[in-house]
């Protein structure tokens, strides 16, 4: 009896040794030769700084030119500026990574990145569901909406994102960070709960099922917000008669759903199920596409499609 007790006892003795000794993660990113990780921080030390560029110049678009300060191009503006902080909370520290030796991150900074990038993205989530709803009523409520969309409503629905978007996760986030870590190397260049959960002493499947029904919930219920203010939408444009009509209609709507084309698209792979089994090759691929990609893209799309913007931008990028 006391030979089966006793390396029972030095077992759990030794996990909770290392779990108590693990005071950081180790990143490890995109794993190359030396000169490869100071290409790669020059690339993407050019995305970073132009997406500060577009999304900035959209922000200050909106404020400097008088046509704009209508409730669409007041919640792009903000979108904008949510992309500027979305992205800032991952490419700094991986810029910093490329050229660090340990690329290690402190335990109390990895959850403070997984806090606001989730978090974040949260708030990306109902920022496309308003500015869907906000299409809706444009479109198929014409008359109604100067008095419906105000500017009341329309800043109390900004921040009634950001603070849905901000206590969505942190009781999960919190939990996790309590758990014993048996490991500190992280397969990624950001705190993602896959690899995270990955490293945990034991498996904890409630927490993993929790994760997974708040992922859902936060994809599933603004996108279906979504899909039924586009389904209206595109019911009251195959009702307008003139084809002119029609492509203004869809030219307005046309940029908003590519951008939700391409953050759903991307995001749906990845955290319905954390724990799910991609190859941490694809997973870094498709977390960089949303996380870097599209708010690099966003403000071509918006500037590109939409001539009230383009011209704006001309103005006062003085084009």
């Amino acid at each position: 009896m006391g030979s089966f007790i006793a390396p029972r006892y030095m077992k759990i003795s030794n996990t909770l040794n290392i779990s108590s000794t693990i005071t950081g993660f180790i990143l490890l990113g995109f794993p190359c030769p030396r000169e490869g990780q100071i290409l790669l921080f020059l690339l993407f030390t050019l995305l970073y700084l132009l997406t500060l560029m577009g999304n900035g110049s959209i922000i200050w678009a909106v404020r400097w030119d008088q046509r704009l300060h209508t409730p669409m191009y007041i919640l792009l503006a903000n979108f904008s500026f949510l992309e500027i902080c979305y992205v800032t909370s991952t490419v700094p520290n991986m810029l910093a990574n490329f050229l660090s030796d340990t690329k290690v991150i402190s335990f109390s900074g990895c959850f403070l990145q997984f806090y606001f990038f989730f978090s974040l993205g949260s708030t990306e989530c109902f920022f496309l569901a308003i500015m869907a709803f906000d299409r809706y009523l444009a479109i198929c409520r014409p008359l109604h909406y100067p008095t419906i969309m105000t500017r009341r409503l329309c800043t109390n629905l900004v921040v009634t994102c950001w603070i849905l978007g901000f206590l969505w996760f942190p009781v999960p986030i919190v939990v996790i960070s309590q758990m014993s870590f048996c490991g500190s190397r992280i397969d990624h260049f950001l705190c993602d709960p896959g690899p995270l959960l990955a490293l945990t002493c034991a498996r904890a499947p409630i927490m993993e099922f929790f994760w997974m029904i708040l992922s859902s919930l936060l994809l599933f219920i603004p996108f279906l917000c979504i899909i039924v203010s586009y389904t209206l939408v595109l019911r009251a444009v195959l009702r307008v008669p003139s084809a002119a009509g029609r492509r203004k209609a869809f030219s307005t709507c046309g940029s908003h759903l590519a951008v939700v084309s391409l953050f759903y698209g991307s995001v749906m792979v990845m955290y319905l199920s954390p724990t799910s089994e991609h190859e941490s090759g694809m997973q870094k691929l498709v977390t960089l596409f949303y996380s870097v990609g599209t708010p690099l893209i966003n403000p071509v799309i918006y500037s590109l499609r939409n001539k009230d913007m383009k011209y704006a931008l001309h103005k006062f990028l003085g084009i």
